[in-house]
């Protein structure tokens, strides 16, 4: 009787080993100085005085890309995920004035599909040098059984540091200015509702996108989350930035609080023109204006506190963003309970 392999129960360690071999180059093309070692070891080394840091304070983030993945899954084409996953990570680093420095993946799969991992971690790769951080690592995890053949689930662990004292959100009070910086499109967040939206309209992830129809739906759904690094580190640098939020589930209503102080609150006028997706997504699931808002980014991917509205504007518009003034921080009245929160003014017609 021959005895029972792992790849009898489901598990080809050839793939995985052939798997890390393919990404090798990807991960040494998003070096920085820091980075000790390579892939291989049994973990990552960094030193931060060699990344040019004196005296460091890390600050560490953690997420995933939620149920995007299964439009990914379902419409064959993964790359995109990737950087997704590296973008939810590195975005909220550096809203805390931080500098991302490096960055681990956790690939979960039903049965190792190399040519489907490899895309993702591509995608991984490129949102590391979008982001200018390292990919020093990660796991691969063959769990037939716990996933379907075909499925797969992502994690992100990005690292990042600044200086002592310039942490984020720092003087934040009324008479500033909110900015907001434009999404790339529906990003990472809201996909549980995007996919019951697109089944409940019979449309297919191989059909033409009805709000963008030089792509298929899936194409035009899985746009990659924006990476906000650069910019908003210019504008830290130029001491021109007091708070920023990332814009993520909960949208603007659950994120700018998050970095305001008590006693005050950001009233924001919803005067940007909202891009055909979220119209898209509106009207063809009838969501309320709130809900759309309380559920997506709604075309701001990122929402920025500064003192010098002209000036940020100038440096973020130089970096490549799009920027719209969207409202003021004020301080509450008396008779509120002073937690911080958001008023947001929606004019009649604004989901088209």
């Amino acid at each position: 009787m021959t005895g029972m392999t792992y790849r009898d129960a489901g598990v080809d360690i050839e793939a995985g080993d052939a798997l890390v071999e393919r990404i090798k180059p990807a991960a040494r093309a998003t070096l920085r100085p820091g980075v000790l070692g390579g892939l291989g070891g049994f973990g990552a080394l960094f030193d931060p005085r060699a990344a040019g840091f004196t005296d460091p304070i890390l600050v560490a983030t953690t997420d995933g890309v939620g149920t995007k993945l299964r439009v990914a899954i379902e419409a064959g084409r993964h790359g995109g995920v990737g950087q997704d996953l590296v973008a939810m990570c590195v975005n909220d680093l550096v809203v805390q004035g931080a500098t991302p420095l490096f960055f681990l993946d956790y690939y979960a799969t039903g049965a190792l599909d190399i040519d489907a991992a490899a895309a993702v971690i591509d995608g991984i790769a490129t949102g590391c040098r979008l982001a200018e951080c390292a990919l020093v690592g990660g796991e691969t995890a063959e769990m037939p059984g716990m996933y379907g053949k075909d499925d797969y689930d992502l994690a992100g662990f990005a690292v990042g540091a600044a200086e002592r004292g310039t942490l984020l959100p720092q003087g934040v009070a009324p008479g500033q200015t909110v900015l907001g910086l434009a999404s790339s499109g529906v990003h990472s967040n809201g996909f549980s509702l995007v996919r019951r939206v697109v089944a409940a309209s019979s449309q297919g992830w191989a059909s033409p996108a009805p709000f963008a129809m030089d792509n298929t739906l899936a194409e035009a759904l899985l746009e990659p989350t924006r990476i906000y690094v650069r910019p908003l580190l210019a504008l830290h640098r130029a001491g021109l930035m007091r708070a920023a939020a990332h814009i993520t589930g909960g949208g603007l209503p659950g994120n700018l609080p998050r970095v305001l102080p008590a006693g005050t609150r950001a009233v924001i006028a919803a005067n940007w023109t909202l891009p055909p997706v979220f119209r898209w997504l509106a009207r063809a699931g009838g969501v309320a204006a709130t809900e759309m808002l309380r559920v997506f980014n709604c075309g701001i991917g990122m929402a920025v506190v500064t003192d010098d509205a002209a000036a940020a504007t100038a440096v973020l518009e130089a970096a490549g963003e799009t920027v719209v003034e969207l409202g003021r921080i004020q301080a509450q009245e008396s008779s509120h309970d002073g937690r911080p929160d958001v008023v947001i003014d929606i004019p009649p017609g604004w989901l088209g």
